[in-house]
């Protein structure tokens, strides 16, 4: 008789066993010739080695199954079991458009046309700038095609960054180290990693660097090869901050540069690179464009008519220069 350990690192081991070990019940009542216990984030098996490779073989496709989709059901979990495909009926009116199961069965996807054109061209091009006011879903498009990209293992990690630039306060009044002076300014990063990721898998992911979240000056001197990067609040980078940023790409890399030209928070004496960026890099084959707008916005409903008085105002400041 043989023994086997399988450890589940990348899965929440409570979704796997069940509601009090419902599904682990599924395991033992198929593979009833096998010894079957679970001791934390550990499956412990012993039996024959013809039975034990069998049944490792399919709790890898149930941990596959788990990664692309943060839940399984009883009915997919028996149709991995006895060798049919659960892909092709789960949730089969969304295939086509849905970029990641989150948490909680929650679908993320495009939910208006221009994050949908954000979407094709992000997979027709390899830099991608998405330009748009707040509320748009620059951002959290950006995640999720990150997460999908990781989860479908096109990219082994994915960098989120952002210039640590403050919109009115300063770094060095905020109390803590650091990492906890900055940690508030990626806040909007984690939180859409949040809505796609279970945290204990998230949490792994952090600790062993496949996702990193860190200001944009500590990507200086690196090269990233096999990872999805992004750059949020790239309106809050200089000419040559972008420029580091963008050389850092490695030859399988992909990357977004999401910003809003309206929320510019440089001191006085520093210009934003990014308009200029996106004009001398126009027209390069391989890097895309992509302005979002308020009829995006995706938040409260007033946050579209709020977005669209701000503008009305600057161009109404613009005239009466212009005038002047």
């Amino acid at each position: 008789m043989s023994e086997l350990t399988i450890k589940l690192e990348t899965v929440d081991p409570v979704e796997f066993f069940g509601f009090n070990n419902n599904k682990l019940k599924i395991l033992k009542k198929e593979f009833n010739r096998l010894n079957i216990s679970a001791r934390g984030n550990k499956i412990i098996v012993a039996g024959s080695q013809e039975d034990l490779e069998v049944f490792s073989d399919k709790v890898h496709q149930l941990v596959e199954y788990l990664e692309r989709y943060g839940k399984i059901s009883d009915q997919h979990l028996e149709e991995i079991l006895h060798g049919r495909n659960p892909y092709e009926t789960n949730f089969p009116q969304f295939q086509d458009n849905v970029l990641v199961y989150g948490n909680n069965g929650t679908l993320v996807r495009a939910r208006t046309e221009n994050q949908q054109k954000m979407v094709d061209l992000s997979e027709d091009n390899d830099i991608l700038f998405a330009m748009g006011p707040a509320g748009t879903g620059k951002t959290y498009t950006a995640v999720a095609l990150a997460v999908r990209a990781l989860k479908n293992k096109s990219v082994k990690k994915i960098i989120l960054t952002r210039p640590a630039v403050e919109a009115g306060e300063n770094l060095g009044f905020l109390p803590g180290d650091l990492k906890e002076k900055i940690d508030p300014y990626l806040r909007p990063l984690y939180d859409a990693l949040d809505d796609m990721i279970p945290a204990d898998k998230l949490a792994y992911y952090m600790q062993n660097r496949i996702i990193e979240v860190a200001p944009l000056a500590y990507m200086r001197g690196r090269t990233l090869d096999n990872a999805f990067m992004i750059l949020d609040e790239a309106q809050n980078a200089t000419t040559l901050q972008l420029k580091m940023f963008l050389t850092r790409i490695g030859p399988s890399a992909q990357c977004i540069i999401t910003g809003d030209m309206t929320q510019i928070d440089l001191p006085k004496n520093q210009q934003s690179g990014l308009r200029k960026t996106m004009q001398i890099l126009d027209g390069i084959e391989g890097i895309g464009m992509i302005h979002l707008s308020a009829d995006d916005v995706v938040r409260h409903r007033l946050v579209k008519d709020i977005i669209k008085a701000f503008d009305k105002d600057a161009e109404r400041e613009q005239q009466f220069k212009n005038n002047n």
